[in-house]
C-alpha cells in the first residue's frame, strides 16, 4: 500500500496531535502525584512509538539526493 504525499501529512499531523495530547496527559499525572508506575510507562512507550513513526513517515516526504 502506498501513501501519497497528502495522506502522508495527514496521518502525520493525526500522530503529532496524539503524541502532544499524550505529553500533557503524561504532566498532568506526574503534576498531580499520581504516580501509577505502569500506565505512565505505557503513555511514555506509546509517546517514543509515535515520535519514530512521526519520522518515518517524515523521511518519505524527502526525496532521495543522488550525491
Amino acid at each position: 500500500m502506498s501513501l501519497d504525499k497528502t495522506e502522508i501529512e495527514a496521518r502525520m499531523i493525526a500522530l503529532q496531535q496524539e503524541h502532544r495530547d499524550l505529553d500533557g496527559a503524561i504532566a498532568a499525572l506526574v503534576e498531580k502525584g499520581v504516580h501509577d508506575q505502569l500506565q505512565l510507562q505505557r503513555m511514555k512507550k506509546r509517546k517514543l512509538a509515535l515520535r519514530d513513526l512521526i519520522g518515518r513517515l517524515g523521511t518519505l516526504l524527502v526525496p532521495d539526493i543522488i550525491a
